[in-house]
């Protein structure tokens, strides 16, 4: 099991050198040469804001910097292994201060350390107000609300540049949409039926993403999220079995995953509008 790191515990585990404040602080990775390059798996309790140069990631898409912003999310559990250290700043900073921003954005419940890749204009704007956000901290009295401000102004640049890596890695990303169809069809009709309902988390895990990036990703390019298409899926296999099998209500609804029959009835109803008796019997 994992140990949960507050700010001030997390730098001194990294060693970087911080205080004890345990609601926000803004670290310039250079000044840390000895950072820790190597952990096993660490949970934190804040939301980290990683603007990163220099590291061992996947090559970047042409018209790529080489840089990448890092989200994590109270709870998330990071993991690492590099080789060299690394160039760029964080800001550390704890939930309350920032609900407000983060509040109906998806990104920032990513739970897999996913990168942004940054193209140039991003990288100079991510790091000017990064650069902003640590010459502020490093004041003898430095204005919280201003550090507030600068990390909300950076989520807000993020959505931005998310959506726009969606579009830029369109053909990376028609792949993922592509498997998840044939995975889906795949699951859905198995010869020996299906033992639960498929989740989208079943179908992040097999995309290697996180389940609010896959469920953005899907929806950014098919218009519907993978819910809708799983729903979708599992209606038109149950309307096929109710038109070519004599199998019985509840037969197919355990066939379909379903714990209960009337589980199975009540989401037909409201898929369809009918049941599947009256299906049938038509």
């Amino acid at each position: 099991m994992s140990k949960i790191y507050n700010i001030p515990s997390f730098l001194k585990y990294i060693r970087v050198k911080g205080t004890n404040n345990d609601m926000i602080q803004v670290i310039h990775y250079d000044e840390h040469p000895d950072i820790l390059l190597k952990s096993l798996p660490a949970e934190i309790d804040f939301y980290l804001l990683a603007l990163k140069d220099k590291i061992e990631v996947q090559a970047p898409i042409e018209s790529m910097s080489d840089s990448y912003l890092y989200l994590d999310k109270p709870g998330n559990i990071m993991e690492w292994d590099l080789k060299n250290p690394f160039s760029g700043y964080a800001i550390l900073i704890h939930e309350k201060l920032i609900s407000k921003a983060v509040k109906d954005i998806s990104f920032a419940e990513y739970d897999r350390h996913e990168a942004l890749f940054l193209t140039s204009e991003e990288k100079d704007t991510l790091y000017d107000l990064f650069s902003k956000a640590f010459n502020e901290y490093s004041k003898e009295h430095f204005s919280k609300d201003v550090l507030v401000s600068y990390t909300s102004l950076i989520i807000s640049y993020t959505q931005i540049y998310y959506e726009r890596q969606f579009e830029s890695r369109s053909k990376v990303y028609n792949k993922v949409v592509a498997d998840f169809y044939q995975q889906l069809d795949t699951y859905l009709n198995h010869s020996e039926g299906i033992s639960e309902l498929p989740s989208v988390a079943y179908f992040a895990e097999k995309a290697n993403l996180s389940t609010n990036y896959f469920g953005d990703l899907i929806k950014h390019f098919t218009g519907s999220s993978p819910i809708d298409h799983i729903h979708e899926g599992i209606i038109q296999r149950a309307k096929n079995k109710l038109r070519q099998t004599q199998l019985s209500i509840s037969e197919i609804a355990y066939s379909l995953g379903f714990d209960y029959p009337t589980y199975f009835t009540r989401f037909f109803r409201k898929k369809t509008g009918i049941s599947p008796k009256v299906f049938r019997n038509q």
